[in-house]
């Protein structure tokens, strides 16, 4: 009887170890998916207000070069999402920190049409509601997933909108999708974080860190778009 209270005992003290080692594996995973979207953030606002303040961005606008910076990102996003996992780390990494700086240059036209202060108050704005939401979505026990699907079809609907009224430029659609665009990308930073935490110690230490890499890209993705749709909301244009 007392062996097998002991045993028991033991049992439940590797348990506790094996959780206990997991956690703080989580909270190190989920640190490092926040320092590169972070690092990457930093890094397109620099590169963004470099391109805008050196007329870079004037120069080639309108030109066959802004165009190539404008969809050289969405190659970028296929081949990490399709060949990560046959990349080295290092590669993976590269990756990403030229996405930033694309995705910097691209939008660096966003200094010469809003005030700076117009821009750094919602960024403050837009880093709150991210917190808020991306907290909500680590810590509830609630399962986010049946959400996906319906998520992913607003985005297409958002992209879809975007590109019709790149041609019919009406305020009134703009400033729907505008709207709708701040409650998706809400849900979807909340929707990502579960995914990423879900995610975690997937193919080993190697394999940890490329998905670190690949949930820091989304959180990114959730993070810059909500900033740009709070930014047609609320932003302050130049005179």
């Amino acid at each position: 009887m007392a062996t097998a209270n002991s045993h028991g005992r033991a049992g439940s003290e590797r348990t506790a170890i094996s959780c206990a080692e997991i956690d703080v594996g989580l909270r190190q995973y989920m640190l490092r998916v926040y320092n590169y979207m972070a690092g990457g953030l930093a890094f397109t606002g620099v590169v963004a207000y470099v391109a805008a303040a050196s007329g870079f961005y004037v120069a080639i606008y309108r030109t066959p070069i802004f165009w190539l910076v404008l969809l050289a990102p969405l190659a970028l996003v296929f081949i990490l999402a399709f060949r990560i996992e046959r990349m080295s780390l290092t590669a993976a990494q590269i990756c990403f920190w030229v996405y930033a700086a694309l995705i910097g240059l691209s939008l660096s036209g966003i200094f010469l049409v809003y005030t700076g202060a117009s821009m750094a108050q919602t960024f403050l704005i837009a880093a709150a509601m991210f917190l808020a939401t991306s907290l909500y979505g680590y810590v509830s026990g609630r399962d986010l997933t049946r959400y996906g699907s319906f998520l992913f079809m607003g985005l297409v609907g958002v992209i879809i909108a975007i590109v019709v009224n790149f041609f019919v430029g009406s305020p009134a659609l703009e400033f729907a999708i505008s709207v709708i665009g701040v409650v998706l990308f809400v849900g979807l930073t909340a929707w990502d974080t579960q995914r990423i935490k879900s995610l975690y110690a997937a193919g080993g230490e190697a394999g940890a860190r490329k998905n670190a890499i690949m949930g820091a890209l989304a959180l990114y993705l959730d993070f810059l778009n909500l900033f740009l749709m709070l930014l047609r909301l609320a932003g302050r244009r130049r005179d």
